[in-house]
């Protein structure tokens, strides 16, 4: 059994006032194995933030099933989704989402409080996660004292402190330099390398360029999708600049046969 099933997923958008219906998703179905490193790539408004934030069950879908280990996620109870998303899944965000307020430490903490997790226990999984992504010395300091890298980083400690099931990452590297990029890029090949799950929504040719997988979604559809396979990284990356030069191919067609019409 895979460990992501994503089955017949519809996720339909009613405006508040004229009653028109957008349809954000239409049949997606895709699944994601125990280990896989998937990328979602696709242009803006192609429904894969909606695709994510229903993954991340912070959206409901209007028909279809969010299948992870073998349960539902339709059928958690409201109450009980935010202890499932703590011990499940690790978000990683463009924006980092850390807390001025607290050091790194305390941010990347955060989940295991939440949990009421003990101390110790906090201490024994932080320590290696520190030494691994570089941030060992920088525990101590807030976050408008490191750079943009940097609290990415802790971003990701804080993804993977709760050894979680999945790891959801929204873009990434949108707010990174091409340094701090690379360094990130390197991080999730090498924890993913280690055996952790990693689904990554990205606009970017050179992160999706280092997953295992790269599906493509267009106006709500899973439309293709290409495999690793042998290829190098650079093999990869030219594989995936075709077949986005053939998707804005077809929506210039799509687009000026509309307006001859």
């Amino acid at each position: 059994m895979s460990l992501l099933e994503v089955k017949n997923l519809k996720k339909v958008y009613t405006t508040r006032l004229g009653g028109n219906k957008v349809q954000a998703l239409d049949n997606v179905n895709f699944s994601v194995e125990q280990g896989e490193y998937v990328a979602i790539m696709g242009e803006s408004g192609s429904g894969k933030t909606t695709l994510l934030n229903i993954m991340a069950s912070l959206d409901r879908p209007t028909a279809g099933q969010v299948i992870l280990s073998g349960r539902d996620m339709a059928e958690i109870r409201q109450k009980d989704l935010c202890a499932f998303r703590r011990d499940n899944l690790g978000f990683v965000f463009q924006d980092f989402n850390l807390l001025d307020t607290l050091s790194l430490r305390d941010n990347i903490y955060l989940p295991l409080v939440l949990a009421d997790s003990d101390y110790g226990q906090m201490e024994t999984r932080l320590a290696p996660l520190a030494g691994k992504l570089g941030i060992a010395e920088l525990l101590e300091k807030y976050p408008y004292e490191v750079s943009g890298g940097q609290k990415q980083r802790a971003a990701v400690a804080r993804a993977l402190i709760t050894d979680p099931q999945i790891v959801l990452a929204d873009e990434p590297t949108g707010a990174l330099d091409s340094k701090a990029s690379a360094r990130l890029l390197d991080i999730f090949s090498e924890v993913n390398a280690e055996g952790q799950t990693i689904l990554m929504v990205t606009h970017s040719t050179q992160a999706a360029s280092r997953a295992g997988r790269v599906l493509f979604i267009k106006d709500g559809v899973i439309f293709n999708q290409i495999y690793r396979g042998r290829l190098s990284d650079d093999e990869m990356y030219q594989k995936i600049s075709d077949t986005l030069t053939v998707l804005h191919t077809e929506s210039r067609h799509a687009q000026r046969f509309e307006q001859e019409a």
